[in-house]
């Protein structure tokens, strides 16, 4: 029985979560998460989603294990990787500095989840107090449209997405210190990224790139210099005319439709059949409709349907008969471009992460074999030296730890060496590693 009544509180709660397709993300929240994975950071976005409505009277809100990965586009049983997922959320320190109603600074820091459970196909977790309060205060908040967030492939692009939606209005970011973009993007502490070549080739390039190919704005970025370094960056927004397939009709004209009612009937939200309908036509969601209703004994029919408008589900008499909807082709072909895109993008990252290891134990052995070349006096000294240039705790403790093979100071011990036998690593280029 009470495995029932769970099952029937993550139904209701389900309506709720599909009833919306954005999601309201307060900026606190948003300057946080930079460090989440791309899984990570949809799964937080889901879980927000379907608990807004009640962040403030509910201490715990529940979903469907199953149709929460439906929602992130996670099509897999694989449940450990839900598990490590939202254990992550549990273990990510959410931090919010902003000026309260009184005008006073406030600073918090909380857990994104403050617990997080799975037991018999239900998602179940919840929020600190403090922090249910900030994500649901309506003054400040971005709409995260979690249609737009399934066609993202990096987690950097998705968080650059989020960091600039919310001044869309306005066409601007303002300037942003570019330590504190490091920080949103999450590779502050990154030696290799205190490069500001480097984060503008390896992240505010290719993001940008995914955000104007994928989303409904456009971003242009700026810099500003304080010599001869970046010290500020902005980026100047725009609406994406091409993606205005995301612009849900609030009209009554899709609500007298046949379509509409059907959907309604079945249990789709208003706010979800609108979204569909706008999206798919009407036409197309009528005959997934069709299809769906003509399986019987579907136990989750919205979840069904959901799935037969995302994979373009079809009879077989369909499948050999008419050819297949004008809007058909484009969804397929949507979804092979999104496909081929993310996996080459993934095939360019290990790649580009395999060039960087063999580059960097390539530079590594160059710098162990000069070391032991010197006395042992002549090596403490040097350790010594290197060591008083690090300005950070945490980077001297890994140096103290790990010595020359430091991979967070290996851009410091690339430049010492550099110094100290000019030339040293002149011979080293990736290309050559092949």
């Amino acid at each position: 029985m009470a495995a029932k009544a769970q099952s029937d509180e993550a139904k209701g709660a389900l309506r709720g979560a599909l009833a919306r397709a954005s999601v309201k993300k307060n900026v606190a929240a948003i300057h946080v998460s930079g460090k989440l994975t791309l899984l990570q950071r949809k799964l937080s976005n889901v879980l927000l989603l379907n608990a807004y409505d009640h962040l403030i009277t509910r201490p715990k809100h529940s979903i469907d294990a199953r149709t929460l990965c439906l929602m992130i586009g996670y099509n897999s049983n694989d449940v450990d990787t839900l598990k490590d997922a939202l254990r992550s959320l549990a273990e990510t320190v959410a931090e919010w500095d902003m000026l309260n109603e009184q005008g006073e600074q406030e600073w918090g820091v909380s857990a994104l989840l403050a617990y997080a459970r799975l037991k018999g196909g239900v998602c179940e977790y919840s929020y600190s107090p403090a922090l249910a309060e900030k994500l649901h205060d309506p003054k400040v908040f971005a709409l995260i449209n979690l249609n737009i967030q399934r066609r993202f492939t990096s987690g950097h692009a998705l968080a650059l997405y989020e960091n600039c939606f919310r001044f869309v209005r306005t066409g601007s970011t303002g300037w942003w210190p570019i330590e504190l973009f490091r920080r949103l993007m999450g590779v502050d502490g990154s030696a290799y990224y205190e490069s500001f070549k480097h984060l503008n080739a390896k992240i505010i390039k290719p993001a940008v790139a995914e955000v104007n190919r994928n989303s409904n704005i456009v971003l242009a970025p700026e810099f500003r210099r304080k010599g001869r370094a970046v010290s500020e960056i902005r980026f100047l927004i725009r609406e994406n005319p091409q993606l205005a397939m995301f612009d849900i009709d609030d009209g009554e004209g899709v609500r007298s439709s046949d379509t509409y009612k059907r959907l309604i009937a079945m249990g789709v939200s208003d706010r979800l059949a609108r979204q569909w309908i706008g999206e798919h036509g009407a036409e197309h969601v009528a005959a997934k409709l069709a299809y769906v209703e003509g399986q019987g004994g579907v136990k989750s029919p919205v979840r069904y349907l959901a799935a037969a408008l995302r994979d373009d589900y079809a009879a077989p008499e369909e499948q050999g008969g008419a050819p297949p909807s004008p809007e058909a082709l484009a969804a397929a072909a949507r979804r092979h471009a999104e496909d081929a895109a993310r996996k080459a993008d993934e095939a360019s990252r290990e790649a580009e992460v395999r060039r960087h290891k063999r580059l960097f134990a390539a530079r590594l052995a160059r710098v162990e074999a000069e070391a032991q070349a010197r006395s042992p006096g002549q090596r403490a000294a040097g350790k010594a030296a290197f060591r008083e240039r690090l300005d950070a705790e945490f980077l001297r403790a890994d140096f103290d730890r790990n010595g020359w093979s430091s991979m967070l100071n290996e851009q410091a011990i690339c430049a010492f060496w550099a110094e100290q036998v000019p030339g040293i690593f002149d011979d080293l280029q990736p290309d050559a590693l092949e």
